[in-house]
């Protein structure tokens, strides 16, 4: 499919897979409807806040969750790769839920995230509730990743930033129709910086119209939302508060 112009600076386009083609800092990425960024000619996957081991911190509370979390992240993630063949994944921050997340993996789940490693390169960008990195997975720890022109980080930084890709603030947009709303997880981008969704089966979703977002982008930026298979492009003006 031709390329659509929505607006300047937005240049995007849909693709079989479902996913969104846009041009980031002038990068081509696709915003993958599993909530991964794919930079095409990088060949690098890049997933934000996966936050593996949530319902087991919080069973440990007393607040008992179905405990497969992890499982079905680690599901969807490993569909991503089979299908895509990424020369590198990078889990950009908050890959765990907190710092002993990590011992309370199944051996199984350990041996997939291992496995992560095999034949590609795993990159672990820290976060706020990982700020060490893993203690005894493979892969390179690290605080930000420059590559292509663009900088992946945990966090972003204030201001305009362009180039900048991160997580950490968990977008999510309620879409308003004429037929009533619905609220999705969803990217977020103004063409020069974007922000990812939590790729994590039990992560939360901040409304992007919350004051977190504010003074993050030069102009008002578009939101890619998930759907059942697809990524949908969505103008700020037809996204309402929570």
């Amino acid at each position: 499919m031709n390329d659509v112009t929505l607006a300047a600076p937005y240049v995007f386009s849909s693709r079989a897979c479902g996913g969104l083609h846009v041009r980031l800092g002038g990068v081509d990425v696709v915003m993958r409807a599993s909530g991964a960024l794919w930079l095409e000619a990088e060949r690098m996957l890049v997933a934000a806040d996966l936050h593996l081991e949530k319902g087991s911190a919080y069973a440990a509370r007393g607040q008992m969750l179905p405990p497969y979390d992890t499982r079905e992240t680690l599901d969807r993630l490993s569909r991503e790769v089979e299908a895509l063949a990424p020369a590198s994944v990078v889990l950009l921050g908050d890959t765990f839920h907190d710092r002993r997340a990590e011992g309370r993996l199944d051996s199984g789940d350990v041996a997939r995230l291992a496995g992560l490693a095999s034949g590609r390169r795993l990159v672990w960008v820290v976060g706020n509730h990982d700020a060490d990195g893993p203690a005894s997975l493979p892969g390179d720890v690290v605080d930000e990743l420059a590559t292509a022109g663009l900088v992946l980080r945990h966090e972003p930084l204030p201001g305009h930033r362009p180039g900048e890709v991160a997580g950490h603030l968990h977008p999510a947009a309620r879409v308003v129709a004429a037929r009533g709303s619905v609220r999705r997880r969803c990217f977020l981008t103004d063409g020069a910086r974007a922000i990812l969704p939590a790729f994590g089966a039990y992560a939360g979703g901040l409304s992007v119209r919350d004051p977190a977002f504010a003074g993050l982008f030069a102009r008002p930026p578009l939101a890619g939302v998930l759907g059942a298979g697809r990524v949908r492009a969505v103008g700020w003006r037809r996204i309402a508060p929570d």
